[in-house]
């Protein structure tokens, strides 16, 4: 898990992305401040692994403040202004994202600096926490967490449907689901669970996942609704 803080100087912009940060299931929101006095102490006790940095902003801005850092952690900077991003490189942030700023590009900077930690706390790719194995066929199979998109369930065993192919192996779907992070996936019907992040779309009685329709039963409708929808939706209001 990744402890970040958003420091933005407008209240919408922290907003959205601390939307997005929920949204991550490797991301920790540990702090949220309009100047980056607020959560210079947090910083400097090493509490937050990556800082999501605006430029322009009140007593200090964003370059400013990263010049005085003396061990700073991984940043990325969110700003409306292209023209800082020499600046911001050459102080090694870790990405730079341009104002309005989409989930995908978003998700694309999070992965980078998961990737980064992982380098730096020796915890690389492939580590306990990021993969399992199953008995599928005559071999052991490596699935990664991240590389899950659905999993459909048969008496007693389960297809596990992930980005490189499928996998079949003897499981019921109930023990694999207790083995699951139940932050990243989610039970959409008596047969299937998928994974959060991997949803395109969600309908009265289905969702849809790379192009694979997934039936929700009416049993888990209102759950995968409220848990995939709470906060995340942008409604007219």
């Amino acid at each position: 898990m990744i402890n970040c803080v958003i420091i933005d100087d407008e209240p919408l912009a922290r907003d959205g992305l601390a939307n997005y940060v929920r949204e991550v299931d490797f991301l920790n929101l540990s702090g949220v401040g309009e100047n980056p006095l607020e959560l210079l102490p947090l910083i400097d006790r090493q509490a937050a692994d990556l800082v999501f940095l605006d430029i322009q902003m009140p007593k200090m801005n964003g370059i400013e403040f990263l010049k005085i850092l003396q061990k700073p952690p991984m940043v990325i900077i969110t700003t409306a202004y292209p023209s800082y991003a020499l600046d911001g490189f050459q102080l090694n942030v870790l990405d730079y994202l341009l104002k309005p700023i989409t989930f995908e590009r978003f998700f694309k900077a999070a992965a980078k600096a998961r990737d980064y930690h992982k380098l730096l706390t020796g915890n690389p790719m492939g580590s306990v926490e990021d993969y399992f194995f199953i008995k599928c066929g005559g071999k052991f199979e490596k699935i990664f967490f991240d590389d899950i998109l659905y999993i459909e369930g048969m008496q007693n065993y389960v297809t596990i449907y992930t980005a490189k192919g499928k996998y079949i192996t003897m499981l019921s779907l109930k023990s694999l689901e207790e083995k699951l992070p139940n932050t990243g996936f989610i039970r959409v019907h008596k047969s299937f669970m998928a994974a959060i992040s991997k949803i395109d779309s969600i309908e009265p009685a289905e969702i849809t996942i790379a192009g694979n329709r997934i039936p929700i039963s009416r049993g888990y409708r209102d759950t995968v609704m409220e848990r995939i929808l709470a906060k995340k939706l942008f409604d007219k209001k």
